[in-house]
């Protein structure tokens, strides 16, 4: 693979090249799977960042891609789409190993990537202004523009599909685009610069960087050379770059965390909240920002729902995400600590603990698939994000209770509803503080559906056409015909 490699350190795509970074200096990859050492990533500073930006800075005012006949811009992308493809069969395994994910995982995130390329493209010929009457004097009309400078900070959990939710937008808009790495697992989103170069991106329009959050992140939301700031991440980052945006009034899209929770009717299809169960809390170790992490239960239903949460969880495969097994590990060391430290107060406060509720024995950072019953709305884990395989279950008696209780955090990314009776559906849906409702499916939706929140779980919409939004300004064109 061209340039994505050098002797064994895994480079950053700096305005179309590769670079070994700043001073040699390179970051270890752990994989959190067996602690073994997966690879060395070139770690970009402070000069490596000055390139980026000055080279976006200058793509951008050459039009690279913003003066591009939208119809090949978006033959580009469907170009990276293809690439992307081609490098999965390397870059999922590569995924697994340094985020601890199982393998089909890591090849779902790939083709899901590829799939915002294409669904971005078809629509780039499509981002249109509209004229407004004012009269036979006049014509109005209205331009959507790039911003200029988009600067992204990719989250850990998924860095590879994350990344590519925000760069398609923000190029099919027009803009380049600085993309910063988690520098816990930066390994496979490096590739997708091997796609880009592939694809014959112009050189300077995007750069892929990894480097530590609090120096190379800081640093890039912070640039008065940046006109938009694109954040993925924890509440207290992402108020960090908020506070740096506020010095420049940076226009920015927020998508933080959430505490979500799924309201169980007493009419509900158990088997179709068994199966969302598993792919809600379980699905990545837990470590997804819209997981089902509280599930409400109408009292009557209440004991058979913590039975069969606990058989599920009980029954969960563990091992290396190379073997695609039910349950894979956290991430890092940290994570774990931070997981079985927050899990650990439920007790304290009253919940009981159904099953799990401690790391396991065995290599690895591996968390014990935990069901919590009894937990107070109010309690430390109903109201933290836990961001680890742990669900919260907590019963009620009415409706409006149910919708107290979810509406009942500082968050409100989604939320989700299980019940045959299609009038409810809509009435809870509608009164749920949430920016999308998972109706008898959670992760109903895909790449076409608006994804955000409300609260503490940001602001801004990403997939979909309305994210398209985030990555244009509307002008708007008067002119007198008067004379």
């Amino acid at each position: 693979m061209s340039g994505f490699t050098k002797e064994g350190l895994v480079r950053n795509y700096l305005a179309g090249r590769w670079s070994e970074g700043d001073n040699g200096s390179s970051l270890a990859v752990e994989d959190p799977g067996n602690q073994d050492h997966v690879a060395d990533c070139a770690i970009a500073g402070e000069a490596s960042l000055a390139q980026a930006l000055e080279a976006a800075r200058q793509s951008f005012e050459r039009g690279d891609l913003a003066d591009m006949k939208p119809s090949a811009r978006g033959q580009l992308m469907i170009r990276i789409a293809a690439e992307i493809r081609a490098l999965a069969a390397e870059g999922a395994p590569l995924l697994c190993r340094e985020s601890g994910k199982s393998l089909t995982a890591a090849q779902d995130e790939f083709e899901e990537a590829a799939q915002y390329f294409e669904y971005y493209g078809g629509v780039a010929d499509k981002i249109e202004g509209k004229s407004i009457p004012l009269g036979p004097d006049y014509v109005d009309y209205t331009v959507l523009e790039p911003y200029g400078v988009s600067a992204q900070i990719v989250p850990w959990n998924f860095p590879v599909s994350i990344a590519a939710r925000s760069l398609a937008p923000s190029m099919a808009a027009g803009n380049a685009t600085i993309i910063k790495s988690p520098e816990l697992d930066p390994l496979a989103l490096a590739m997708l610069g091997a796609a880009l170069e592939r694809a014959e991106v112009p050189e300077g329009s995007v750069s892929i960087l990894n480097g530590i959050g609090a120096d190379l992140g800081a640093r890039l939301v912070a640039s008065s050379q940046v006109d938009q700031i694109v954040f993925t991440g924890s509440v207290p980052t992402g108020q960090s770059v908020l506070r740096a945006a506020a010095e420049s009034v940076t226009p920015s899209l927020m998508e933080l965390g959430g505490k979500s929770a799924a309201v169980v009717f007493e009419d509900a299809n158990l088997d179709q909240v068994i199966q969302s169960l598993e792919s809600g809390i379980f699905y990545n170790a837990g470590q997804v920002c819209s997981a089902m992490a509280r599930v409400l239960v109408h009292r009557s239903l209440y004991d058979e729902v913590i039975a069969r949460a606990v058989a599920l969880a009980e029954g969960l495969t563990v091992d290396h995400g190379l073997s695609n097994p039910g349950h894979t590990p956290v991430i890092s060391a940290q994570q774990l600590d931070r997981v079985e430290a927050l899990t650990s107060t439920a007790r304290q406060d009253g919940a009981r603990i159904a099953t799990g509720g401690t790391r396991l024995d065995r290599p690895g950072y591996f968390m014990a698939p935990t069901i919590l019953a009894d937990v107070a709305p109010t309690s430390r884990v109903a109201q933290q994000e836990i961001f680890g395989p742990v669900c919260c279950f907590t019963p009620f008696d009415t409706e409006a209770e149910a919708i107290a209780i979810a509406n009942g955090t500082d968050f409100g990314l989604v939320a989700g509803v299980f019940t045959r009776d299609l009038a409810r559906s809509h009435r809870v849906a509608r009164k749920l503080r949430a920016g999308q409702v998972f109706v008898n499916e959670w992760f109903a939706g895909g790449i076409s559906t608006p994804f955000g929140g409300v609260g503490k779980s940001g602001f801004g919409r990403e997939k979909g056409l309305e994210a398209l939004f985030n990555y244009v300004r509307t002008k708007n064109v008067a002119i007198s015909l008067k004379g």
